[in-house]
């Protein structure tokens, strides 16, 4: 009596379980794995629900570092973030700005900037806040 020789086979399940258990981790952080500037927003209480826009708007963001980017490129001089703001109006008039500032700029500065985009003419000027938690009610006795 002739015995059959048993056959070599990959089990691919553990392969399997272990390449799903990778794609469900990037899938989670790449979206975290964002180039900005981390910048603490102020936050507002009711925000408004129509605030979304069909068009990405430009951004300009103050960082607590001191720092000025424009769509996350350093821009420092207010002279230099003026002039490539009035190419970008002139290339793009119908796009608008979004200004991201520390809690911890000063409003001046805030301003400076918000004033730069308004007198070069960008159809719409917002600032970027985020949302404040829901404070839980207060009992009285």
């Amino acid at each position: 009596m002739r015995r059959e020789k048993t056959k070599p086979e990959i089990n691919v399940t553990p392969l399997v379980d272990v390449v799903l258990v990778l794609l469900i981790i990037f899938m989670v952080v790449t979206p975290e794995m964002d180039n900005r500037e981390a910048v603490d927003l102020p936050a507002i209480a009711h925000p408004d629900p129509e605030s979304k826009r069909r068009a990405e708007p430009l951004e300009i963001t103050l960082a607590s570092s001191g720092r000025v980017l424009l769509d996350k490129d350093v821009v420092l001089p207010e002279a230099e973030l003026e002039s490539r703001l009035d190419a970008i109006r002139k290339s793009e008039p119908s796009r608008s700005v979004v200004v991201r500032s520390d809690v911890g700029i000063p409003y001046g500065a805030v301003r400076r900037i918000y004033g730069i985009c308004e007198r070069l003419g960008f159809p719409g000027v917002a600032l970027a806040v985020s949302e404040k938690p829901a404070e839980a009610p207060r009992m009285t006795l």
